[in-house]
């Protein structure tokens, strides 16, 4: 198919199209804003054939049955796609971390249900960029980065007002963001920024600065809603209905609050958060008699309905804008408006200052970018704004405002006055930004330069496979394999160095490699495990499951499923059951090399019998704790996750790659190897088994060979595959 299929990832929820709800808490400003406009617009780009948007499904009474759908479509190109992850009810992003391994993979099986397939990722925030790094990975495929806000500096803002480490790192998942962060910058083939300035300042914070590839993109305006505010004088021009109600909403929400509306309006916008500054913008207009006489001032701080039920910042920043209006005693000269739609609203909020001649300041220290800006610009509205950061490159190119202090309450005043006082300045100032905005800012220059970058890195990948960087792409392998046989490795495949039949299933593997995935199982650790690979020269595995079930590793490179740890991480406490277990007669721990954060191993003495096993049982369920009990040959003793064997992990895996049961084989010598032999799997056991396996014998989906060890485990390949019951 021509052109590009595209994924773009912002887990958190609250998005949805048409109307977004824009500034209803914390995760629903700017960024919101720009994944929508990313994802239309590039749905439009001839390059594109299809683009997604991946976000959490959400469920809840507190907000919109939208969220619950599983589509949101925009046109025959373009959704965005809700997965299920970390229950049903909303979540601040903060929060969804220890649920990201399940987006994951579930998103791995929303792809194999498609009838089309990825070409590049891209990751908003760190939490959508450690999903979209993942699946690069999987697949192969190339992963852009967008961080949007960075953690180190979020957490020195925090630190500086006081606020304690360890309620920052709590409350804000810092430590794994951070260290995502730190990830990305490594393995991020390109990380789209909007300004210079966010290399140099945000991103100097970060160890692996150097080793990012930054890509400066600066987003767009939408120029469709945002347009000049004279166009509505133009004969040609023709307002719809819902254009002609949303002016009229405007106008009445500013001009109830002001006794002398028609006079110039200083604006400004953004969420209800401190870092806007509206303080300092309602102390210079408080503090300067003659701009109060000049002007009016408008804020519009989010959405709110009732201050008493939102977050306590929130709250507390809402009840200082009142109190500031209330000292300077501004009633009739200041609107503070309780809501205001990001679609329909926000642009006539825009035009409506600047067909009163007003100003719009961005009270924002160190702003990234400044989208708003770039709006005020567009609809013709002259800027005052920081001469640090993003506005600083917006104002150099589009020459449309001026830069002062903005925590200094008169530098703001006396910038204001000399744009209002002089309509020279004004006009001048208003026609630039237009006309700047449109040839340099526009959603069309960026989606240009967007697919420039990616183009780049296919094109890369093309000529040299993985040119971009090194990935494994082993989800490919696996989502269109045809058959997966996994087979216990000590026992089973060799005995000491006994190998029989190695070298004819390793050529049976070989052969049969694109359309069979080999997996080995093992009671081994990782270590333990990689060293047979090399000792034995075993085939080299797509799967590896270590720690007798309690790990699951892709290829010899050992790629952590990050789900499964997640998966079987429920209710274990390692650190109580060996606490626990000292008091337990007749075991001692084996040693360090063989513990594993999800397997405690013991050795059991000579005497343990099938009852000191069942006070095992009983003593757990007395200190309520749960773990999966395995005793191998009488001599060694594993405690697991009660979520984790080899057979927990087959079927797993069976789940997150599509591959049904029926179509695994496995292969297996002793009671360890029990549960991934029954059921729908296709068991084969070779001639060496131990007792416990004797049971077997009566199921039909089980082979009992009459080979030992990898010439038993062919013979049971063969006799699966040969019969059409695999």
């Amino acid at each position: 198919m021509e052109g590009y299929y595209v994924l773009l990832f912002s887990p958190h929820g609250l998005i949805r199209y048409p109307h977004p709800e824009i500034g209803r808490d914390k995760d629903t400003g700017g960024q919101v804003k720009y994944v929508l406009e990313l994802l239309e617009t590039l749905s439009h780009h001839p390059q594109v054939r299809r683009v997604d948007l991946f976000t959490r499904k959400i469920i809840d009474k507190r907000v919109s049955t939208t969220y619950a759908q599983e589509f949101d479509v925009l046109n025959e190109r373009a959704r965005i796609v809700r997965i299920a992850c970390g229950g049903n009810q909303y979540r601040q992003k903060e929060q969804l971390w220890d649920y990201l391994d399940e987006f994951v993979d579930k998103t791995i099986r929303f792809i194999e249900r498609q009838d089309d397939f990825p070409d590049v990722v891209h990751g908003h925030y760190a939490d959508g960029n450690y999903l979209a790094s993942q699946l690069s990975e999987v697949f192969g495929i190339p992963f852009l980065a967008t961080g949007h806000s960075l953690g180190r500096n979020k957490q020195a803002l925090l630190l500086s007002q006081g606020i304690p480490v360890e309620r920052i790192r709590e409350k804000f998942n810092m430590t794994k963001r951070i260290a995502v962060e730190e990830k990305v910058l490594e393995t991020a083939d390109a990380i789209v920024v909007s300004t210079q300035h966010e290399i140099d300042s945000q991103y100097a914070y970060y160890d692996a600065k150097d080793r990012g590839k930054f890509k400066v993109i600066p987003p767009g305006v939408n120029t469709e809603l945002f347009y000049p505010f004279y166009r509505q004088d133009m004969p040609s021009f023709k307002m719809t209905l819902e254009q002609e109600q949303a002016l009229y909403r405007v106008n009445s929400e500013i001009e109830r609050f002001l006794f002398n509306p028609g006079k110039p309006l200083i604006l400004s916008i953004g969420r209800a958060d401190k870092r806007k500054n509206f303080e300092t913008i309602i102390q210079a207009f408080g503090q300067d008699k003659e701009l109060q006489a000049m002007a009016n001032l408008a804020i519009f701080a989010g959405v709110r309905k009732d201050i008493t039920q939102m977050l306590p910042e929130e709250q507390e920043l809402l009840t200082n804008l009142l109190l500031l209006l209330d000292k300077y005693d501004l009633y009739g000269k200041m609107a503070i408006p309780k809501k205001n739609d990001p679609n329909r609203e926000v642009p006539e909020i825009y035009r409506v200052a600047a067909r009163k001649k007003g100003v719009f300041v961005n009270a924002t220290p160190g702003e990234n970018f400044g989208l708003t800006l770039v709006e005020a610009a567009a609809c013709g509205l002259p800027v005052v704004a920081s001469p640090t950061g993003g506005p600083k490159e917006i104002l150099h190119h589009c020459k449309n405002g001026l830069l002062v202090d903005v925590e200094d309450p008169v530098a703001i005043a006396d910038a204001l006055k000399k744009i209002i006082s002089d309509q020279a300045v004004w006009e001048r100032y208003s026609a630039q930004g237009i006309q700047n905005v449109n040839q340099l800012y526009s959603w069309d220059t960026h989606a240009t330069h967007y697919l420039q970058v990616i183009e780049e890195l296919v094109t890369r990948q093309d000529a040299e496979p993985h040119g971009f960087a090194p990935k494994t792409a082993y989800g490919k392998r696996l989502v269109k394999a045809e058959l997966f046989v996994i087979s216990d490795l000590d026992g089973t495949l060799v005995d000491g160095s006994n190998t029989e039949g190695l070298d004819a299933l390793k050529a049976w593997v070989e052969k049969n490699k694109h359309q069979v995935v080999f997996g080995i199982a093992s009671g081994r650790n990782k270590e333990l495990t990689r060293q047979a690979l090399t000792d034995y020269a075993l085939p080299m595995p797509d799967i590896i499951i270590c720690s007798a079930g309690s790990e699951i590793y892709y290829t010899d490179k050992f790629i952590p499923d990050n789900g499964w740890e997640s998966h079987i991480d429920f209710q274990w406490k390692k650190d109580e059951l060996q606490e626990a277990l000292m008091k337990f007669p007749g075991i001692r721990l084996q040693e360090p090399d063989a513990q594993w954060r999800f397997k405690l191993s013991y050795y059991v003495d000579k005497s343990f019998s099938k009852d000191d096993l069942a006070n095992l049982h009983k003593f757990l369920d007395d200190n309520k704790l749960r773990a999966k009990i395995l005793l191998t040959e009488n001599r060694f003793l594993d405690l697991l996750p009660f979520r984790a064997s080899k057979g927990s992990a087959v079927r797993y895996l069976s789940y997150k790659w599509k591959m049904p049961l029926e179509r695994v084989i496995t292969a297996g010598n002793s009671g360890n190897d029990l549960d991934m032999l029954k059921g729908k799997t296709r068991g084969v056991v070779v001639a060496n088994y131990s007792p416990e396996l004797t049971e077997l014998k009566k199921s039909k989906s089980v082979y009992f060979s009459g080979s030992v060890l990898s010439k038993g485990v062919l013979e049971g390949i063969i006799f699966h595959t040969s019969t059409g019951t695999s």
